[in-house]
């Protein structure tokens, strides 16, 4: 069982994000935007962003931790980042989190057929850990506010929105 929950889950606000895009001339490589909308995806999303409807999470977030693996920072987002957003963010620690015990566990040995574990991991697994906290870890945040506060501020600023349609969001999600 893991212990990350949802007072865990950090928040960065649209102006934080959108600093990232002007002082990298678009989104910078080491960063990713994961957008979780559904439907309601259409309207407009951050540019470079990658579109996982919360709909396919399920089986896509496994897929979603190896190649964002290499970002330092990746953000999720849904409509408002109340309830999917935030959920997806949760999902991706918690599956990045049992996918990184299962690689420690495989480089010490531990691991014997089809990732059952052989014994329990012993006291280095928390210096091992710590020592990759400190070497950089992944940063994984939630956009406040969502693709509704976004868009409000930068949906017409075509350097960070793409494909947006001021109609659909002119009278408020």
């Amino acid at each position: 069982m893991s212990s990350i929950s949802l007072t865990d889950l950090q928040f960065i606000s649209r102006e934080t994000l959108s600093s990232k895009f002007i002082d990298n001339q678009g989104l910078p490589a080491n960063t990713a935007v994961v957008d979780v909308r559904d439907s309601d995806h259409i309207g407009g999303h951050i540019r470079g962003s990658t579109w996982v409807p919360s709909s396919q999470l399920d089986y896509k977030t496994p897929e979603l931790v190896r190649e964002l693996k290499d970002k330092e920072v990746v953000v999720f987002h849904c409509a408002l980042s109340q309830q999917r957003g935030p959920s997806a963010a949760l999902r991706y620690l918690r599956e990045k989190e049992r996918l990184d015990g299962l690689t420690q566990l495989e480089s010490k040995g531990e691991v014997k057929e089809e990732g059952t574990v052989a014994g329990e991991a012993d006291g280095e697994e928390g210096q091992d850990k710590k020592e990759g906290e400190a070497k950089g870890k992944q940063r994984v945040y939630v956009l406040k506010g969502g693709f509704t506060e976004w868009q409000e501020k930068y949906g017409e600023d075509k350097t960070l929105t793409e494909g947006y349609q001021k109609d659909i969001w002119e009278f408020g999600y």
